[in-house]
């Protein structure tokens, strides 16, 4: 397993080893120890798989007060996923770790796929909370420019409204 340190403080991308051959392959999606060793401490309690088309754009979400670790990969086609700006496919294996207190989302780039995550904390809809996807401040350089959105995605604030609310 490689663990590639990202510009943002505790953000890894994890290369897992990959055993292949003409059958398939096999690797470690996680590993206790392993993690533990590369200075990911996480308890994990909660486990989530969304499936979505081509376009669909889920973020950039969070939680306020509980705020959830979360060790994403794709087991299913292609996302980007904005909290380091890095592709993550059924194809190239890597998996990201993103610690509590970061607002987090991806949008698909393939027809389909299937996005698992791993979370530290459970899922608390009284919790919840997000940032406006294409809030210009964030400069996010989406590959995409009219995702498929969510009612609740459509509805979210910007970053200085956001920060405005809660001060």
């Amino acid at each position: 397993m490689n663990v590639v340190k990202t510009k943002l403080e505790g953000v890894v991308v994890i290369e897992p080893t990959v055993f292949g051959d003409d059958r398939g392959f096999f690797l470690e999606s996680y590993n206790q120890r392993h993690y533990a060793e590369a200075g990911i401490h996480a308890s994990f309690v909660q486990d989530n798989h969304s499936r979505s088309g081509r376009g669909v754009l889920r973020g950039l979400h969070f939680q306020k007060t509980k705020p959830q670790g979360k060790l994403v990969r794709v087991t299913h086609g292609e996302v980007y996923d904005v909290a380091v700006d890095v592709n993550l496919s059924s194809e190239n294996h890597k998996l990201l770790y993103v610690p509590p207190g970061y607002a987090h989302g991806f949008v698909v780039l393939s027809e389909s796929a299937d996005f698992q995550y791993k979370c530290t904390e459970f899922y608390d809809v009284s919790d919840e909370g997000g940032i406006a996807w294409d809030d210009g401040t964030l400069s996010i350089d989406w590959p995409i420019k009219n995702p498929v959105l969510s009612d609740k995605d459509i509805r979210l604030p910007s970053l200085k409204e956001h920060v405005s609310a809660t001060t």
